[in-house]
């Protein structure tokens, strides 16, 4: 017989220590971290943020409303309180990954440009322009030289 190769999926899963995003509600933009599956669509989430306006408290949340991240707080307890789940979402150091990812870096470059007046969305377009006119004029350069040799 062949040899057959089991692997695991790369799909994010709902566990326990999972952290989430919240999409929709009064938390939207806020992470919290899944501390114990209630049913097939309701976690109970618990995010102790380091800033006190980033923080969620502990409740049952939809998973229609939540965005599972692909960080994770490894070896959870289920349904451990919140002093426990602040001590290792500090240990796992759960917000400077989150800040890392690309995802976090588009929805800050995202907010960012849509605070943006007029005038300064005028400039953005002027210096994107001059840019692309440096690489175009480089680019023909090394046209040039090809088409010489």
């Amino acid at each position: 017989m062949g040899e057959i190769s089991i692997s695991a999926s790369q799909w994010k899963l709902v566990e326990v220590g999972r952290i989430v995003l919240f999409s929709t509600g009064k938390y939207e933009g806020r992470l919290g971290a899944i501390v114990e599956i209630i049913d097939h669509k309701r976690v109970l989430v618990d995010g102790p943020a380091e800033d006190a306006k980033l923080a969620v408290p502990r409740h049952a949340a939809s998973l229609a409303h939540v965005l599972l991240t692909s960080i994770v707080i490894p070896k959870l307890p289920r349904a451990t309180g919140t002093g426990k789940v602040k001590k290792e979402w500090q240990k796992s150091e759960v917000e400077s990954k989150w800040a890392q990812t690309s995802w976090a870096k588009k929805r800050a470059q995202a907010a960012r440009r849509r605070q943006l007046t007029d005038f300064e969305r005028f400039k953005v377009m002027r210096l994107k322009k001059q840019a692309r006119f440096e690489i175009r004029k480089t680019t023909a350069k090394v046209r040039a030289s090809k088409t010489k040799s």
